[in-house]
């Protein structure tokens, strides 16, 4: 089934030539059918791109999806044009009131500023608690998985002396949780990252199941109020050249960064890199969108509570 995108959204043009099936809200309106209503918090940089990633990821289900985009109000991206954010993203303010199936919540470039002092915090932490009566499942990626369960229930992160960065392995503590639905029992994504948060921590709050980590990134995946809240440390969106833009991005900086591991092909950036990572994307939004909102939600979406 089809994603229903805002009309004009760049992403549309961009996947209808990767052969993906998109509809803009324009024909989706002459369609009788219950999309699940999915809102996206996106707090990256460059939004185009990240936008693009996650509706990729998105359309792997025959679900029918209408996606819409929040932004904060205490906030100005620097990197995308203000026209596009004022075309396709609406203030939190005026989606309170609102009711939504799942939400997405994407990492942000603040990591080594402590929560408290990132400009919209007091937003974010407000953002945060709505979503526990206003959506059914919520997915935190990177940055908004440490700031959640730091709010939620008081997990610290810590500052790593060198940046977590590459492509790594993974294991499912809980092979038969439903997110793990069609996985191997090693799986790779990628981290981008200056902090990270413990096991200790985690395994002290017995609210919080940890479902996933690797010997090398550490607490992966963590799941708290049976499916309802994910927190996701990695970057299983990426799409293939993300790690090559950052890392190259960081050396024109003059930045301390190193090859990103296990991304390029023999380890050398003039070779590219080999990507190990979509089969795991796929699967992990699809048995989110699956099994934690299609088959959580209420059919009527006012009854989330």
């Amino acid at each position: 089934m089809p994603l229903n995108l805002p009309d004009r959204l760049p992403a549309i043009e961009l996947l209808k030539k990767e052969n993906i099936f998109v509809i803009d809200s324009s024909r989706a309106t002459r369609q009788d059918i219950r999309p699940l209503r999915i809102v996206i918090l996106n707090l990256m940089p460059l939004k185009i791109t990240t936008e693009t990633d996650l509706i990729r990821l998105l359309s792997n289900t025959p679900l029918q999806l209408e996606l819409s985009f929040m932004k904060i109000r205490n906030h100005t991206p620097k990197n995308t044009p203000i026209e596009h954010m004022q075309a396709f993203y609406t203030d939190f303010e005026e989606m309170r009131n609102g009711k939504y199936d799942g939400m997405i919540i994407t990492g942000a470039p603040v990591e080594q500023i402590e929560y408290e002092e990132v400009t919209y915090w007091n937003e974010m932490m407000e953002i945060f608690d709505w979503s526990r009566t206003h959506v059914t499942s919520t997915l935190y990626i990177c940055w908004a998985a440490f700031a959640g369960l730091y709010h939620h229930y008081g997990i610290p992160k810590y500052l790593l002396d060198r940046k977590k960065f590459g492509v790594f392995e993974h294991v499912a503590l809980d092979p038969f949780s439903p997110i793990f639905r069609g996985f191997d029992d090693i799986f790779h994504a990628p981290h981008s990252r200056h902090t990270e948060i413990r096991k200790e921590d985690i395994l002290k709050h017995p609210e919080l199941s940890l479902l996933s980590e690797s010997e090398e990134a550490g607490v992966y995946l963590v799941m708290a109020r049976g499916g309802r809240e994910l927190f996701v440390t990695g970057h299983s969106e990426y799409s293939p050249l993300t790690l090559d833009a950052e890392y190259r991005r960081d050396l024109d900086k003059g930045l301390p960064i190193g090859i990103p591991k296990d991304y390029y092909k023999d380890n050398d950036p003039c070779k590219g890199p080999l990507v190990r990572w979509r089969g795991h994307a796929n699967l992990l939004f699809s048995n989110w969108l699956n099994y934690y909102v299609y088959q959580e939600t209420p059919y009527n979406i006012e009854e989330i509570e």
